[in-house]
């Protein structure tokens, strides 16, 4: 939908809006995204590469999404 909306040939400012509801598929994810970002970050930057061991339950969480 968001790449309909800026499709080729707009000239109007596009704003988009993402609804999430609480305790859904889809606020998990978001959530699931969000840990996901972070973890490249840490590793394209170098933060933390001494102690880039998992939880079983961080792996289990990762797999599940």
């Amino acid at each position: 939908a968001t790449d309909r909306a800026h499709r080729i040939g707009q000239r109007n400012v596009v704003s988009v809006y993402k609804l999430i509801m609480k305790d859904t598929i889809e606020e998990n994810i978001v959530k699931l995204q969000e840990r996901k970002k972070e973890l490249a970050e840490q590793v394209l930057s170098g933060e933390n590469v001494g102690s880039g061991s998992f939880t079983r339950e961080e792996l289990l969480e990762l797999l599940e999404g």
